[in-house]
């Protein structure tokens, strides 16, 4: 998590997370925020306003949510909140000190007007619990869950550090080699979670941290859900949970029976987005985007980035294929293929399922070839038939023609 402090960050960052804004919307308001103080005091929220970004309405609402929130944090007994770290769609996040163990935390409240609704409630300690019960250097760790003034919070695991997003808004491309590493982690932390039956269904680069020693941490397991949890997956039944850009066609559908497969695509569409700069489909609203997660053929990433060998390019191809019964079976053959990677080796898994999509091309065109030449020796069959039957009529007529003659004479 990043330790800046800045009202206007915070602010920014929470105008993006509830969806009011893009994240270059936000630069650019930022770069636009620069150049203005230099003529006039102002403060970003006042700026997205002149901008139309936001409306005055709900700028007003963000800055209240932000004020309950400080309040909330007072009430926290055993801890000494030190600033904010972050805002998202449903909480804002602080850094403080756990006085007991003097150690710096993280600490998430659910802000007032989600309390009330008992479906916020039960999503926010689901994730408190979901990540209590993991326990992986690649994970965000839990501390405690609970409510004090009539406010809910989540202590977490303090990470200094950024996230993979922070780098991508600024215009980063990552190098291969980076991108490898970092997706290694974040892989390695999906399949202990899996192996505790659980799915982050939401894994992008927001959630991803590099700390600042090179340890990535996947965090936020805010849409976690059990596998073996079937009545939470009925309820669910024909809802997209995720986010727009990096969902699985699964997820967007609504099915009740996604798996770990999901959090595969998640993360193959990140890594898409880390090695080229782009997210993997693009389009002016978020149903489009998922409209072309459903049905557009994927651009190749080597195609975008030429530098790319053509080794990640065909793992990232099969993380995302459409049907998940085409991607990995599991996090551990995709680690498998990405320690190949690495070690500059071929990744087996990804060539056998390209092989075999390439063999089942090729058996199509078999098909069709074979149609295509019996079609072919049936035409020259016909033709042979009709210069048969014509050489026969010619000969016959040749002959009555000199019958006649020998006749006549």
């Amino acid at each position: 998590m990043t330790t800046e402090t800045n009202y206007d960050t915070v602010f920014g960052r929470m105008v993006v997370e509830r969806g009011l804004c893009t994240d270059e919307e936000l630069l650019r308001s930022l770069k636009e925020l620069e150049t203005q103080r230099k003529i006039r005091p102002v403060i970003l929220k006042d700026l997205m306003v002149e901008l139309d970004l936001i409306t005055a309405g709900q700028a007003e609402r963000l800055k209240t949510s932000l004020k309950e929130s400080k309040a909330a944090v007072k009430k926290i007994p055993g801890y000494k909140i030190l600033g904010k770290l972050g805002a998202g769609a449903m909480a804002v996040v602080y850094k403080a000190k756990q006085l007991s163990l003097n150690r710096m935390v993280a600490i998430k409240v659910l802000p007032k007007r989600f309390s009330e609704n008992p479906e916020y409630v039960e999503r926010f300690y689901r994730e408190g619990q979901a990540a209590g019960s993991l326990n992986h250097p690649n994970i965000v760790q839990a501390i405690d869950v609970g409510e004090a003034g009539g406010y809910h919070y989540f202590v977490m695991e303090y990470v200094e550090g950024k996230t993979i997003s922070d780098d991508l808004v600024a215009g980063k491309i990552f190098p291969e080699a980076e991108a490898l590493d970092i997706i290694t982690q974040v892989a390695s932390a999906l399949a202990h979670a899996h192996a505790c039956t659980l799915i982050h269904r939401d894994v992008k680069p927001k959630n991803i941290i590099i700390s600042t020693n090179g340890t990535v941490k996947l965090a936020d397991m805010g849409l976690a859900r059990a596998t073996t949890d079937i009545e939470a997956a009925q309820s669910e039944a024909g809802k997209a949970y995720g986010t727009p850009y990096y969902i699985a066609p699964e997820q967007i559908r609504g099915r009740i029976d996604i798996d770990g497969r999901a959090d595969i695509y998640g993360l193959g569409a990140t890594l898409y987005h880390m090695l080229t700069g782009r997210v993997p489909f693009m389009a002016e609203d978020s149903a489009d985007v998922m409209r072309k997660h459903l049905r557009e053929k994927l651009v190749p990433p080597d195609h975008i980035n030429t530098s790319l060998s053509a080794g990640v390019s065909e793992v990232v191809e099969i993380m995302m294929a459409k049907r998940k019964e085409d991607r990995y079976h599991d996090v551990e053959e995709l680690l498998t293929d990405l320690e190949a990677l690495r070690d500059g080796r071929p990744p087996v898994h990804a060539h056998k399922r390209f092989d075999v999509s390439m063999l089942e091309r090729l058996q199509e065109g078999d098909v069709v070839e074979v149609k295509e030449k019996a079609y072919e020796e049936e035409t020259i069959a016909n033709y042979r038939m009709a210069i048969l039957v014509l050489s026969t009529v010619a000969a016959v007529f040749l002959l009555i023609i000199v019958l006649l003659l020998l006749f006549n004479k």
